[in-house]
């Protein structure tokens, strides 16, 4: 990075920032988020990713696990959750997850990833079964399960603490945790569009706690909903804050809300790309103690996601073989991506793909048609 080929003398600052390695403020994040000189933007988050990650960029071949869509939230942002009885509702046995499992792995998977409804029927033991059948059919998947708000519920119906359902789970072969439930930190929104769920402060105090068991996991921010700047900032300082005391979060995920079916209108209908790109600069840039940050193209679209790696971004996301819940919401994307199809995408931005597990340790090479 030339820090003289920045003209805007704001963003020249946060380079230097950047180059003496300290963290940018919250001041400088929304001049980051209300910037025009994206160009300049993408030339800082790019020069971070560089000196993290080189060149490569990294994706995973991998099934989503969607056990039970039943739901006790039934959050005005969820177009996938449903109630016991209603048509369409299902929960899957441990023989479907086996089966599914085992058709997954017959194509070469290296991952599962699961996640579901607040059930109340569902108890710790269907879990931990389900987890260690998933390592019967082949010890070396690697299994990242349930976001921060099932572990709340699950503990909470179950009469277990955090730390002993944690335990139950990594003794069953439990590897990562997904970032999902975090939507927007902001009382103000989060009691808008997910009333019912943990508190922001809560799904922090869920993530804490996993982190100090030894799990590393994700950390998701939803936007174009009706968050604001001041929300998108603060939603970044609490990630970074928590980061900064136990260094449990390996990647950063913004999610970009899609509203098809659910009961709160997205900000807009298709984001623009000024949009999408001030973001994830944004965030690759504030959120300095973050290793990775991803960009999900079945989220935003493969040629969102593909200008993406060229500010801040290092993760494409997964072949996400039976993917529900961004579908059930309006996503125009296909349900599942090849690897051929993942590495092209990289290949073709000019930087060299790295098949990895969630845990970024390497993958076994060969492609998926």
């Amino acid at each position: 990075m030339r820090i003289d080929k920045i003209h805007n003398r704001t963003l020249q600052r946060i380079a230097e920032k950047v180059f003496n390695g300290i963290p940018v403020d919250s001041a400088d994040a929304h001049f980051m988020l209300a910037t025009d000189d994206i160009l300049e933007l993408g030339s800082i988050a790019h020069h971070v990713k560089t000196m993290l990650h080189g060149d490569t960029v990294f994706y995973g071949v991998n099934m989503n696990l969607n056990y039970t869509n039943i739901c006790e939230l039934r959050c005005p942002l969820c177009a996938y959750s449903k109630d016991e009885g209603d048509e369409g509702a299902f929960i899957l046995s441990l023989d479907d997850i086996e089966r599914k499992v085992r058709e997954g792995d017959s194509i070469g998977l290296d991952e599962v990833h699961i996640v579901g409804g607040l059930h109340p029927k569902l108890t710790i033991d269907y879990f931990t079964e389900m987890l260690k059948r998933i390592k019967r059919v082949n010890p070396d998947l690697f299994i990242v399960a349930l976001t921060a708000t099932e572990y709340d519920y699950y503990a909470k119906r179950n009469h277990l603490s955090l730390e002993e359902v944690f335990q139950k789970m990594m003794d069953s072969g439990l590897g990562a945790l997904p970032g999902g439930g975090a939507e927007i930190f902001s009382p103000r929104v989060r009691n808008r569009i997910a009333p019912r769920k943990i508190s922001g402060k809560q799904w922090l105090h869920v993530m804490k706690t996993a982190h100090r068991m030894g799990l590393k996991t994700n950390a998701t921010m939803l936007y174009n909903h009706l968050e604001n700047p001041v929300d998108i900032v603060d939603h970044l300082e609490q990630v970074r804050s928590l980061q900064n005391e136990t260094g449990g979060f390996k990647t950063f995920v913004p999610l970009l809300y899609h509203d098809s079916g659910t009961k709160i209108p997205a900000k807009r209908k298709s984001t623009t790309g000024y949009d999408d790109v001030r973001l994830y600069a944004t965030s690759r840039i504030y959120l300095n103690n973050i290793p990775h940050l991803k960009a999900l193209w079945m989220y935003l679209g493969d040629k969102m996601a593909q200008v993406l790696l060229r500010f801040g971004v290092d993760d494409i996301g997964a072949t996400y073989h039976n993917e529900k819940v961004v579908h059930a919401a309006g996503a125009k994307t296909p349900d599942y991506g090849s690897e051929s199809f993942l590495r092209n995408l990289i290949e073709h931005a000019g930087m060299t793909p790295g098949r990895v597990k969630a845990n970024y340790q390497a993958a076994k090479a060969g492609f998926l048609s």
